[in-house]
């Protein structure tokens, strides 16, 4: 039996991956930071050396994108040196890594769906850190998917989908529009990882929704399928001043490996109800 350690397991990815993960037939070591501190090279190495996983799950990150930017120490202190950590000792046992990374490695310049081969240029320090995590992965691995995700949302995490279903009864909501991206659901980005694990070579991917929207149109969505009526008006992003840059277009071309983003939300009201 396969054997998957997996990082980050009580997040709102790691609790929707790892029952998917033991339903493919893996064994599943799950791990949080009490039990694995990524930033802790010493430890990194003992767990990894003491489990000795076949492939190694990195869903572990700092991900809070606007206080990243008043903290980038912390953020890169995780998403790099945590990553390099984990990409070392993967190396040292010889273990594929799995690492998940953000469209907010792009600049959100394109006027067409970014590739994974296209020019990474990150506008924010979540966005760096992220990049330098996929360096790193880069660097010390030669076993290894870099999975790319965006927008994520899921049951066992706040997200944006949940924001929005609190804030329906609001008088007026203004959501911005000017921001056009994928969203993903965390058990499509759970199960686009199976697929790579199953028949993909090595290397860079983009696990996220099919197709794409606004933030706006995404909240358009939410509430179509809810049944609900709102009063939404669009606005732009300079309505709603964050402390980090977000990318205007940060679309990235999938090529199949999940599903529409409208047949994924569906799924994902019917089971929250």
């Amino acid at each position: 039996m396969t054997k998957v350690l997996v990082t980050g397991a009580n997040g709102m990815l790691g609790q929707d991956l790892c029952p998917i993960l033991e339903d493919e037939g893996y064994e599943v070591i799950e791990t949080d930071v009490q039990t694995l501190d990524i930033t802790n090279f010493e430890m990194v190495n003992h767990v990894l050396k003491e489990e000795n996983p076949d492939i190694v799950i990195h869903c572990a990150a700092y991900t809070n994108v606007d206080k990243a930017e008043e903290d980038l120490k912390t953020a890169r202190l995780i998403n790099f040196k945590g990553t390099e950590n984990i990409a070392k000792a993967c190396s040292k046992i010889d273990a594929a890594l799995v690492y998940i990374s953000t469209d907010y490695v792009f600049s959100g310049d394109s006027k067409k769906p970014y590739l994974p081969t296209d020019k990474t240029a990150p506008l924010n320090n979540y966005g760096l850190t992220k990049w330098e995590g996929e360096e790193a992965v880069r660097k010390h691995c030669s076993k290894y998917y870099i999975a790319r995700t965006s927008w994520l949302y899921g049951i066992h995490g706040k997200n944006f989908v949940e924001t929005m279903l609190s804030l329906a009864d609001k008088p007026e909501l203004k959501v911005v529009d000017d921001q056009v991206g994928c969203p993903t659901w965390t058990v499509e980005l759970s199960n686009g990882i199976v697929k790579l694990l199953d028949d993909a070579e090595y290397g860079t991917y983009h696990v996220c929704g099919s197709g794409q929207t606004s933030w706006c149109g995404f909240a358009k969505e939410i509430f179509l399928q809810s049944g609900l009526e709102v009063n939404l008006k669009p606005c732009a992003t300079e309505e709603f001043p964050r402390p980090a840059k977000r990318p205007h277009y940060s679309v990235m071309e999938n090529n199949g490996i999940c599903r529409d983003w409208k047949l994924a939300l569906k799924d994902y009201l019917k089971l929250r109800n």
